[in-house]
């Protein structure tokens, strides 16, 4: 009995002496010449550039503001002022560019994320509620194609926990409004369709979206189409208000940011 009870102190012992040490470490880790980071623990990417992180790549983001589990997030760091998360790639949660990924997954592929941070991929939807529940967010979409560049932005951003519904609205910007079409709409995929309609929009267009009836924006579509008119089958990386429905578009980033971040001045 004696024996146990000894083990059990030391397992507790060493348990609370690696705590500790982890805890130490990431403190220095994450300490600067000066002193200690103005946010040692960021909750996103803009408490990450005003810790004075200038450049684009992933960075490790502390959702709960202390010392957790960290989760690897790409944040652009230059683009309307940076801090922003990318979703398809600012804090970036999707980007399309080559169609080296296949975004024509299933449910749960598109709840827990696939792809390269560097390259193609999708954040994830459970993550990306998580983050857009934060604090108010703005949405950025990034387009590109044959030397053409856009974007649209939002004011209002967010994607609730059931069904992950969409809910943006407040567009500006060079793109043209094809978002807004899908305000309120829950996402989709080719196995699941929580608001069944006439149609399997998933399945008909190739992608995962927040299909209404069924997309004037499809960026999970098909990279590299261009599709016959005549045939409107509209399966690519769409965005009408800029290249209508018969063109599959080259380079998309949508990315996120809290609404009242203020950019620190340019050194």
């Amino acid at each position: 009995m004696q024996k146990t009870y000894s083990v059990i102190i030391f397992y507790h012992l060493i348990k609370w002496l690696f705590v500790g040490l982890k805890f130490s470490l990431t403190l220095l880790l994450r300490c600067t010449p000066s002193g200690i980071l103005k946010y040692p623990y960021p909750t996103d990417c803009t408490q990450e550039l005003l810790n004075g992180i200038r450049t684009s790549g992933e960075v490790e983001i502390f959702p709960q503001g202390k010392l957790g589990t960290p989760m690897v997030v790409y944040c652009d760091m230059e683009t309307d002022g940076g801090g922003w998360m990318v979703k398809l790639r600012l804090q970036v949660f999707q980007r399309r560019k080559d169609g080296s990924e296949d975004f024509f997954r299933g449910w749960k592929d598109y709840v827990k994320g696939f792809g390269n941070l560097n390259g193609e991929f999708w954040f994830g939807l459970e993550k990306l509620h998580n983050l857009s529940t934060m604090a108010k967010m703005i949405l950025r979409v990034d387009l590109r194609d044959g030397g053409e560049s856009v974007f649209a932005k939002y004011s209002t951003f967010e994607v609730a926990k059931k069904y992950y519904r969409l809910k943006v609205g407040g567009y500006s910007g060079t793109a043209g409004d094809s978002l807004s079409y899908h305000n309120n709409q829950v996402f989709s995929t080719k196995d699941r369709n929580p608001a069944p309609s006439i149609t399997s929009c998933a399945m008909s267009y190739r992608g995962g979206w927040w299909y209404m009836n069924c997309h004037e924006a499809n960026l999970n579509g098909l990279y590299g189409i261009d599709v016959n008119v005549s045939l409107c089958l509209c399966q690519g990386i769409i965005w009408t208000s800029w290249k209508g429905k018969d063109h599959s578009i080259q380079f998309t980033e949508m990315k996120m940011r809290p609404a009242d971040f203020r950019p620190p001045p340019k050194k």
